[in-house]
């Protein structure tokens, strides 16, 4: 299936921060589908699009990155994310509940538009997010 523009996506950049996490939870799962997004530089990159009622993650790191430099570090206890839950991906690799390893990609989408409740052991490549409220318990940052 081809990549389709998502016109209601914000402008990003590249390349894409790398977020960790203990787990993630999805509630009110809606889709997870391969799109295109404006990047800065005036061009489209594609991405994994997920979209929920709400996404939470435990244990969250987030390292974002430029090309050359220092990176900007943020931790926190918990990630939440509520209402018109909008994850822009370039990478999600997790552990399943029964252990099974899963790697999905904009050229390796999963099939069927599904995704499991709850991952573990998550590292996505986070292009960028959306939500009505976005927020992090016992957070933290700095200049690594």
């Amino acid at each position: 299936m081809a990549a389709v523009p998502d016109s209601s996506a914000p402008t990003f950049t590249l390349p894409a921060a790398q977020l960790g996490g203990s787990s993630i939870s999805i509630t009110g799962f809606h889709s997870i589908r391969v799109v295109t997004v404006p990047l800065a530089d005036g061009t489209r990159a594609p991405v994994l699009k997920l979209v929920a009622d709400d996404v939470v993650i435990d244990d969250f790191l987030l390292d974002v990155r430029k090309a050359t430099g220092p990176s900007l570090v943020s931790t926190a206890g918990r990630m939440e994310l509520r209402g018109n839950v909008q994850v822009y991906l370039d990478s999600l690799t997790a552990t399943l509940l029964d252990g099974t390893g899963i790697t999905l990609g904009a050229a390796t989408p999963p099939p069927g538009n599904e995704l499991p409740s709850t991952l573990l052991r998550v590292n996505l490549g986070l292009v960028g997010v959306t939500a009505n409220s976005i927020s992090f318990v016992g957070s933290h940052q700095a200049m690594k």
